[in-house]
């Protein structure tokens, strides 16, 4: 009589967390998927080395903790990646592995030991940040004589005014911005999180009209940076 063959859980439950999981009932951001993939894709190639088998052949028990810990290690000794990076990725795995347990419950002992896995404490660095005369100083650099330069200065008063990230600024829509007063901007954080924050009058002299006209047909479209100035 013939053993049974042993169910190879790893792969259904990576694709069930990314196609499932992830988007539908957690309504994760783009953003958050990817990150979290890029994090699963090097630890299964970093054991798949180690173990001398192909990613294909892994299953969940190859993800012990002792394998998260190498890992680990192996992202701070050979890729120099800080701690905050490997904090980064640990945080994925512990994402992962809290899926697993409520997928797997025949698996929770190992979900649970990978979930132990401590994070490791990083330095806090002083925050660095400019006074207002250099800000000033670097937007009075820029040529404004030019479509490009009206453009450079938009983006970057918008960044000084409003503290947002690249990600955010680059993702503005029209509808995001009120050329009226009270001039501000809607921006979309991490996790899908919105704020109003000030933009002031840099912005409103900067903007083509027609971007912040809020005809119908255009509210919904990317600002186009580009645009901005096209028409001085």
């Amino acid at each position: 009589m013939k053993k049974p063959v042993p169910t190879n859980l790893l792969g259904a439950t990576v694709r069930d967390y990314f196609t499932d999981h992830l988007p539908r009932l957690r309504g994760s951001s783009p953003h958050t998927i990817l990150s979290y993939r890029d994090s699963i894709v090097l630890l299964l190639r970093f054991i798949a080395e180690q173990r001398k088998k192909s990613v294909a052949d892994l299953d969940l028990a190859d993800l012990h903790p002792p394998s998260i810990l190498a890992f680990l290690s192996h992202l701070e000794d050979h890729r120099n990646n800080g701690v905050a990076t490997r904090n980064v990725r640990l945080a994925a795995i512990h994402a992962f592995f809290r899926f697993v347990a409520f997928r797997n419950p025949e698996q929770l002992d190992l979900a649970q030991r990978v979930i132990a896995v401590p994070f490791k404490r990083a330095p806090n660095r002083a925050i660095d940040y400019l006074e207002y005369e250099e800000v000033d100083s670097i937007l009075k650099a820029i040529d404004r004589t030019t479509p490009q330069g009206v453009r450079d200065y938009a983006l970057m008063a918008t960044m000084f005014n409003t503290g947002g990230r690249v990600q955010e600024i680059v993702d503005l829509r029209v509808r995001d911005l009120q050329l009226i007063k009270p001039f501000q901007v809607r921006l979309f954080g991490k996790g899908k999180k919105e704020r109003y924050c000030p933009s002031g009058r840099r912005l409103r002299r900067c903007c083509d009209r027609s971007a912040g006209s809020g005809r119908s047909n255009s509210r919904r479209k990317p600002i186009s940076l580009s645009t901005i100035g096209a028409n001085r």
